[in-house]
């Protein structure tokens, strides 16, 4: 019903047939595989590169699908998550032209599914924003469009640090611009990837939007958040998001995973369901970072069939 995977971005110094290893071994289906540009990482778990969709011919693609199959994990999504409406008119082309190989990519491979963000000038007004979105993204999904592919929006505002203030780098960040986002770009293939841990610090309902949304769930994120009342009670709404919560491990913060995941079968959703972990408690060690994965794992596991 709901196939159980991770993203690969906290393995980040593994190879892609490691990651592959790493899930057959312990009873994931599926792995959203990240797939930056190589180089030099523009944040935290960026610049991870699973899968180099500058360098992929056809050998590769045979070789990334025989692999998959003899370990019987597929690919939920090919992950990239940049600024496509970067004020910088060069530097947002060159996020596009990427997001484009992804798009190609994933038709290659047989991956239904391009994992992004729609981007954002942090210094001007979501209606700027909009208007920029209508100009860059409609051309973008029908590229999609082309290749039989969705792309799916992460909700995340992007809005952790000072380079990032006010506004964030990602416009898609609630239900109300959604709404616009799908009224300006109606198409099937273009919907979100949706993560219920933003919503919590932004103190909004995490699974109503599942209700709501519910023929625009391309893909599905699993991180939890934990917000400090203390911590919020000092530094006000106002103040950078992570003064006052953190990105947690599933069943470690305050998603009411149990409705959650009532909400997911309850409107049909049949897809991959991937394990984010951005928790700096288990990120010391490798064997940090395998315990969170797989403390995630056994807390989901009330959830699904493995």
């Amino acid at each position: 019903m709901l196939d159980l995977g991770f993203v690969s971005a906290i393995l980040a110094e593994k190879s892609f047939e490691e990651v592959i290893d790493f899930a057959s071994t312990h009873h994931f289906k599926c792995v959203e595989m990240m797939c930056w540009p190589k180089g030099k990482a523009e944040r935290r778990y960026a610049g991870v590169t699973h899968v180099d969709v500058a360098e992929l011919d056809d050998s590769g693609v045979s070789r990334i699908n025989s692999y998959l199959k003899e370990k019987n994990v597929y690919i939920s999504g090919l992950g990239y998550y940049p600024n496509p409406l970067d004020p910088d008119a060069n530097q947002a082309s060159v996020y596009i032209d990427h997001i484009k190989k992804l798009i190609a990519s994933a038709s290659k491979l047989g991956v239904p599914v391009v994992n992004t963000f729609v981007g954002r000038d942090p210094a001007r007004s979501v209606a700027h924003n909009l208007g920029r979105f209508a100009e860059v993204w409609p051309e973008i999904v029908s590229h999609a469009e082309k290749h039989n592919i969705k792309i799916g929006i992460e909700n995340c505002p992007m809005l952790f640090s000072a380079d990032e203030w006010p506004g964030g780098k990602n416009l898609a960040i609630s239900p109300v611009i959604w709404d616009k986002m799908f009224e300006i770009i109606p198409s099937e293939n273009f919907g979100l990837n949706y993560d219920p841990s933003h919503l919590i610090w932004m103190r909004m309902d995490e699974v109503q939007p599942i209700y709501d949304f519910k023929e625009r769930l391309h893909h599905i994120h699993l991180k939890d958040a934990k917000v400090y009342a203390n911590k919020l009670n000092r530094v006000g709404i106002m103040a950078y998001p992570l003064e006052f919560h953190s990105p947690k491990i599933p069943g470690l913060g305050d998603v009411r995973w149990g409705d959650f995941f009532s909400a997911l079968t309850s409107v049909g959703y049949r897809g991959p369901v991937c394990i984010e972990v951005e928790d700096k408690a288990y990120e010391k060690t490798p064997e940090d970072i395998t315990t969170a994965i797989l403390t995630s794992r056994n807390y989901l596991n009330q959830f699904l069939v493995l």
